[in-house]
């Protein structure tokens, strides 16, 4: 089993030290502003902590992350990036339920970024990345029609706790860790485990 501990940042640290953008913390989206959180807009249940209702196989929860709203009318190419430098520690590809995990570490420690209905992944697992270059995209009008509207967004989370390791699947190579996404049951669970990524943004932009 694949663990947070076992990915070693030295690496990571090296290749940016030539970097201009090192330690340059920026919203994830297209923006004439990436230094501020105006430009986010979310959906109407996107926000964070709200109690999302029991549905089937699934117990009710608290919303972990934020629902981001496309920023244009780019229905092709809309870019979605990483927040920060970072280095790809778990990638998923099937379908509207596409996610990367990115893992970061600033003067205040590591904490994970998550970014979950993306299409068009440009990273691999294992690869730097930082905050100038897309990281995917939003998925465009023939992923809507297939998988449905209701993705037309990007779920956003910041975790305070490393990923949960998982079991070797076949079906998802790639996919090494999982966050706490369906698990938070209370307010505690909540803010043990994630930030308020708005906040958090806010705070460090």
């Amino acid at each position: 089993m694949i663990t947070v501990s076992n990915i070693s940042l030295c690496v990571l640290l090296s290749v940016f030290s030539l970097s201009s953008d090192e330690g340059k913390l920026l919203i994830p989206l297209k923006a004439i502003d990436r230094s501020s959180t105006n430009s986010i807009v979310l959906t109407a249940i996107g926000e964070f902590g709200l109690m999302r209702k029991e549905r089937p196989g699934i117990p009710a929860h608290y919303h972990t992350g934020i629902d981001i709203k496309r920023p244009s009318d780019n229905y092709i190419s809309e870019p979605i990036f990483s927040i920060m430098e970072g280095v790809v520690i778990s990638k998923r590809t099937d379908g509207p339920y596409a996610q990367l995990i990115i893992e970061h570490q600033d003067e205040r420690g590591k904490f994970w970024t998550l970014y979950e209905h993306i299409a068009g992944i440009e990273v691999e697992l294992y690869q730097p990345v930082t905050p100038d270059r897309p990281i995917a995209r939003f998925m465009n009008t023939m992923e809507l029609d297939k998988y449905g509207w209701q993705f037309d967004h990007f779920h956003f989370e910041v975790l305070k706790v490393a990923p949960i390791p998982l079991q070797k699947d076949r079906t998802k190579p790639e996919r090494h860790f999982s966050s706490y996404t369906l698990v938070c049951y209370t307010r505690e669970d909540l803010r043990k485990y994630f930030h308020h990524p708005l906040e958090f943004l806010s705070e460090r932009l």
